[in-house]
C-alpha cells in the first residue's frame, strides 16, 4: 500500500454494537444460570445446560456475522484500492 493511502483507513467506531450484544448476552446468561441455580438448586442443571447451549449459540452466531462483516469491509477496501490505482493510471 502506498503512503498516501495511508489517510483513507477509517477508524472503528467508538461504540461496537456486535461487541455489546455479545457481552449483554453472556451476562443474561450468566444470571439466568445462577438465578436458575438459586430458585431450582439441583433441578435445574438441564435448564442451566439448555442456558449454556443458547449462550454458546449466540456467540457463534455473532462470531459468524462478525466474520461476514470483516471479509465485506476487505473486499470493498481492495476493490477501492484497485479502482484509485486504475483511475492513477
Amino acid at each position: 500500500m502506498r503512503a498516501e493511502n495511508y489517510g483513507d483507513v477509517m477508524p472503528p467506531p467508538a461504540f461496537d454494537k456486535l461487541r455489546a450484544l455479545a457481552i449483554g448476552s453472556q451476562a443474561i446468561g450468566l444470571i439466568l444460570i445462577i438465578t436458575l441455580e438459586t430458585v431450582m438448586e439441583n433441578a435445574a442443571r438441564p435448564w442451566q445446560g439448555v442456558v449454556l447451549a443458547g449462550m454458546l449459540a449466540t456467540a457463534l452466531s455473532i462470531a459468524l456475522v462478525r466474520l461476514y462483516r470483516r471479509n465485506l469491509a476487505r473486499k470493498r477496501w481492495a476493490e477501492r484500492l484497485e479502482a484509485k490505482d486504475h483511475d492513477d493510471a
